[in-house]
């Protein structure tokens, strides 16, 4: 199946909630509310499309000439395994800035051997505060 990848600056919360739900990340897809926050206040947002379905997005903060903080990676369980998800990281990297930008972020547990497989640097130099709710 052809996959087109392109920057989506108005994503809309329904369908950023229909993949994210179809890819089991975790996250407040219950608080419509929250979601049209987070992609209001995202500046790179990358997507996936097969036949014009949203299949994969990649959300992002970055100042695309420094850091960039990859806050979201979804791709539908059913097109999982088609290196949608590493496409979407060497997307957003470059719309980010290329090699003069970090590109970080934080994996859930049951992600590691993704980030892994596809040989993503891991980091030891890490704090964070954890979100309360």
């Amino acid at each position: 199946m052809n996959t087109i990848y392109a920057r989506e600056d108005h994503l809309g919360a329904d369908e950023y909630i229909d993949v994210v739900a179809k890819s089991g990340l975790n996250r407040p897809i219950e608080d419509r509310g929250r979601i049209e926050r987070m992609l209001a206040h995202a500046n790179l947002i990358l997507t996936a499309r097969q036949d014009g379905r949203l299949v994969g997005v990649a959300r992002s903060l970055t100042d695309f000439c420094f850091c960039c903080y990859l806050s979201d990676l979804a791709v539908d369980k059913a097109c999982q395994g088609q290196g949608i998800g590493k496409r979407l990281i060497e997307e957003t990297r470059t719309a980010a800035g290329g090699a003069q930008t970090t590109t970080l972020l934080l994996s859930a547990p049951t992600a590691m051997s993704f980030y892994q497989g596809i040989e993503m640097p891991q980091a030891d130099n890490c704090f964070l505060y954890r979100r309360q709710k």
